[in-house]
């Protein structure tokens, strides 16, 4: 048996308002970015009420960063400046590298229920000004893996031979839908080096063997190990498990726009002054 990840930090996050009037929890954000390297950003949103989130995400910028959008249940209208547009729904994901800079929004409809969330993974320094890029990942491009223990949706990276609809191309990130059926334990082989955490969408579960269990709306960040065990609660479990080797790089971040140098997001925002932003 290899060594297990032992829980490293449990974040519970903020609840926000965000665009035009979101309402959601910032889970993972500036004061996080070093121990959960190479991921910058963690936003969740449940809610019942379309007044909480029609108001939606206006145009607005990104650079050096990717967004990733993971949709549970909902339906959201896109649109960018490279001229894509469309809607992300029940099971799909929006995979979007803004790269050397992109202009976009995203617009929730009104639906009986909108839960996702969205993850900003960093780009690599090297990787910072790369073209600006869009993956429209339907739900029917997500490999569902059926176990005894549950299912495991393969969103990016792979489990087992099932390879997720993207492997990343700047960062290799494994990013898996988990939903285990009542008291099930889990165990997943790991990359020793990478940061590995979850974001509990639903249930509760432990870790490693350890009690008590850790509730849901939380993010769980693990210690270093090359596996991961999870035991789920009464009423099963169902988590969204993110991983990526860290990039340990300087990190200036500025609104929706995360570059290396203090002297590179004040050349962003003159860009975006002078309508020089978009190189693409």
């Amino acid at each position: 048996m290899g060594k297990i990840r032992n829980v490293r930090r449990i974040v519970t996050g903020t609840n926000q308002v965000d665009g035009a009037g979101v309402k959601l929890v910032r889970v993972l954000g500036p004061d996080t970015t070093q121990e959960f390297d190479p991921f910058l950003m963690l936003d969740a949103f449940d809610s019942r009420n379309p007044a909480d989130y029609t108001k939606g995400f206006p145009w607005h910028p990104h650079r050096g960063i990717e967004t990733v959008t993971y949709l549970i249940e909902g339906d959201i209208e896109h649109g960018d400046s490279l001229g894509n547009n469309g809607r992300i729904l029940d099971g799909g994901c929006q995979w979007m590298t803004a790269g050397s800079g992109i202009i976009h929004q995203e617009m929730p409809q009104a639906r009986p229920r909108m839960l996702g969330l969205q993850l900003w993974v960093n780009l690599p320094r090297k990787d910072k000004w790369v073209r600006p890029q869009y993956r429209d990942i339907k739900a029917a491009m997500i490999p569902k893996v059926d176990e005894a223990p549950g299912t495991v949706g393969v969103i990016s990276g792979a489990y087992g031979q099932a390879n997720g609809a993207t492997q990343g191309d700047y960062v290799k990130a494994l990013l898996l839908d988990v939903a285990l059926k009542p008291e099930a334990t889990w165990n997943l082989p790991t990359d020793p080096q990478s940061t590995l955490f979850i974001y509990i969408v639903d249930g509760e579960g432990s870790f490693g063997g350890a009690k008590p269990s850790v509730k849901s709306r939380r993010a769980v960040l693990f210690h270093e190990g090359d596996e991961f065990a999870v035991q789920a609660g009464p009423t099963g479990m169902r988590f969204v498990l993110a991983a990526g080797r860290p990039l340990r790089e300087p990190i200036a971040w500025g609104g929706p726009i995360v570059m290396n140098t203090q002297e590179e997001l004040d050349q962003a925002f003159a860009e975006l002054d002078n309508k020089t932003f978009i190189r693409e």
